[in-house]
């Protein structure tokens, strides 16, 4: 049975009173005044006075520091003209937020009032009582949306400014003023020799990286925790202990670590490892492989140790969700004559995805960005691929040398930050989509 919602009509009076108690709060608190709230009038009409002196004595001037970065070198300081302008702008957009609440306030109890003006109760202590009972959800979460507001927000708005301005080596404030430059910044990357075959390089290797070193540790994961949850597999307890080994150990110690594993000249792999190797299969006869001084078996490397951290977690997760699959699925499997593969293709894997898709793209997304892999492992060299690239340095790395180096250039740096941020925004947005990591009801 549909129930339909029955429809108020109000006459001609109480639809003007309605709109006249909208209109009127275009002004915070003269609405609330209009509805005789007169506590939440003087409540809201204090934080707009409040707004316009802030607005007076910082907003205005915060705004004109925001369009002109600063008029006289040595005095002014465009980066922190520009720091402030931002903030200015989320201070005004928690204001027009606030804006639109305070009228959408009035509008709700004048249509009340209009219906029985003995709903709306006036008293300070009806008002307080209101809060805690209807508002009680937004009062807790608000604070939240503002710590996020100014720690997340804020950042990347300052971060998508400078990208539009020439902030480099040779516009350094307060000593010279930093300019609006629009497009250019990102015109040079894909325009200029220079940047564009850094640029182009660093982010194909990235893709590489990406790809290659992130399904290394889901398929050694996956693999392992499907081999361990097998039946006959004695000695769980103690397999499942040594595979969070790496897990155990911080990741910036393994990789120092597997640095001077891999060191060409005195490393364990060149002089131990390779001559044991040799010594069991003689045909091999395997070289000194030059590890961190050519940049193939650099990259072969780091895509080595970054399996070798990262398949623990994929492999914790992937046993939880064996240990949920139902032993009946498998036994009627084999009644109907699977083979090992097909109840690996069929039922295991896909209750693997169903339960972990989400999770396995943030490997690839936090790979994509895995600076302390690249950095600490050779500091992203050997070698150079141009404007302070080195040959494995991925784009957060470069980034990293663009900003650290002796001649900085951070409105590069910030235009390929927005870059990976919408890279990495998109896939993820897709890819959860395709795997309805979204559809939490289901």
């Amino acid at each position: 049975m549909e129930y339909k919602k029955k429809e108020i009509t109000y006459t001609p009076e109480q639809q003007q009173d309605i709109k006249k108690a909208t209109w009127l709060s275009a002004i915070p608190g003269l609405g609330q005044f209009y509805n005789k709230q007169n506590f939440k009038g003087l409540l809201f009409l204090g934080i707009f006075i409040l707004f316009i002196i802030e607005m007076i004595t910082f907003g205005a001037g915060a705004f004109e520091g925001l369009i002109t970065l600063g008029t006289v070198p040595r005095e002014d300081h465009s980066l922190f003209l520009l720091i402030e302008g931002t903030l200015q702008i989320l201070v005004t957009l928690i204001f027009l937020i606030f804006l639109g609440v305070n009228m959408m306030d009035a509008h709700r109890v004048a249509k009340i009032k209009a219906l029985n003006p003995k709903n709306v109760n006036t008293t300070i202590q009806a008002t307080f009582k209101n809060a805690m009972d209807d508002g009680f959800p937004y009062l807790l979460t608000i604070p939240a949306y503002l710590v996020m507001l100014f720690a997340i927000v804020f950042p990347v708005l300052v971060t998508l400014f400078v990208a539009f301005t020439n902030y480099d080596f040779y516009h350094i404030p307060p000593a010279t003023l930093v300019d609006w430059v629009g497009l250019e910044t990102f015109i040079n990357i894909f325009s200029l020799n220079t940047y564009r075959d850094t640029f182009f390089a660093v982010f194909s290797w990235t893709v590489i990286w990406t790809l290659t070193a992130t399904t290394l540790q889901l398929v050694i994961g996956v693999g392992t925790a499907v081999v361990l949850n097998q039946q006959f597999i004695k000695f769980k307890r103690v397999f499942g202990v040594v595979m969070l080994l790496p897990w155990a150990v911080p990741a910036f110690i393994t990789i120092l670590t597997f640095s001077n594993m891999f060191n060409p000249s005195v490393g364990a792999i060149n002089t131990q490892v390779i001559p044991f190797i040799n010594s069991i299969i003689p045909f091999l006869e395997i070289s000194s492989i030059s590890w961190k001084v050519d940049p193939f078996w650099t990259k072969v490397a780091i895509i080595t140790i970054q399996g070798w951290l990262g398949f623990p977690y994929i492999y914790v997760l992937t046993s939880g969700i064996l240990q949920s699959i139902p032993n009946d699925w498998y036994e009627a499997s084999v009644i109907d004559g699977a083979s090992s593969f097909q109840k690996f293709r069929f039922i295991t894997l896909p209750q693997i995805f169903a339960v972990a898709a989400p999770i396995f793209v943030t490997q690839y997304t936090g790979n994509f960005n895995n600076f302390s892999m690249i950095y600490l492992f050779n500091e992203g060299g050997p070698g150079s691929v141009g404007s302070g690239a080195g040959s494995t340095d991925i784009l957060i790395s470069w980034i990293y040398k663009l900003t650290t180096g002796t001649s900085p250039q951070y409105n590069i740096a910030a235009a390929v930050t927005l870059i990976i941020s919408v890279v990495v925004i998109t896939i993820s947005m897709l890819v959860f989509k395709r795997t309805r990591a979204f559809d939490m009801e289901d």
